[in-house]
């Protein structure tokens, strides 16, 4: 095998895949910027949520609001339910693995609130039942899913947004995502502070 060639096709594939999503998502992520924006200058906050490197996603994306993204602001309220290993590890012994987030939803979650609900697959329990936890406190959702959308496609409602990477491989899936949660932040940034050039 050649390796340089292999690794020069990662390269390309990430590339078709971004651009994809470029042609694919400009409006709906436009859409999620301003439903962002409206959420954290309206005393609402921002709930996000994965698992495995979609954990590392909502986890860095609430880092971003909370601390900040390129140029100092204030803190954005946001909060990412994969960090609190207390609550994770109760919830899960006492109601299973399925209600780590929906738990945290439930008691957390406002009407004017936003769940930001990452999935590759688009078929994560938890996160699914997170949705609908979301839906009964009258949230608005972002979706971050990829390989057609799985069953939270079929989820969402019509004031949601749905962010689906046209991609079937995780890691490229997830290398959008990270770029789309970016996207957002510098966004949120623009609306809040202006275009910096």
């Amino acid at each position: 095998m050649d390796l340089s060639n292999h690794l020069a096709s990662h390269f390309e594939d990430n590339i078709v895949a971004t651009r994809s999503s470029m042609e694919a998502l400009a409006e709906p992520l436009s859409q999620a910027i301003e439903l962002c924006f409206g959420c954290v200058t309206n005393n609402a906050k921002i709930l996000a949520c994965g698992n495995g490197g979609s954990a590392a996603d909502a986890q860095h994306f609430i880092a971003e609001l909370v601390g900040r993204f390129e140029r100092d602001r204030l803190p954005l309220a946001g909060v990412a339910l994969n960090t609190d290993t207390s609550i994770m590890t109760a919830v899960g012994n006492d109601y299973g693995f399925e209600q780590i987030f929906s738990r945290q939803v439930s008691a957390l979650g406002q009407p004017s609130d936003v769940l930001v609900a990452i999935s590759t697959s688009g078929n994560s329990a938890n996160v699914m039942l997170a949705i609908e936890a979301a839906h009964e406190r009258e949230m608005r959702v972002i979706a971050l899913t990829g390989k057609g959308g799985g069953q939270i496609k079929d989820m969402l409602l019509d004031n949601d947004i749905h962010l689906c990477v046209p991609h079937d491989r995780t890691m490229r899936i997830q290398e959008v995502h990270i770029l789309l949660l970016h996207i957002l932040c510098d966004g949120i940034d623009i609306l809040l502070l202006g275009d910096p050039a």
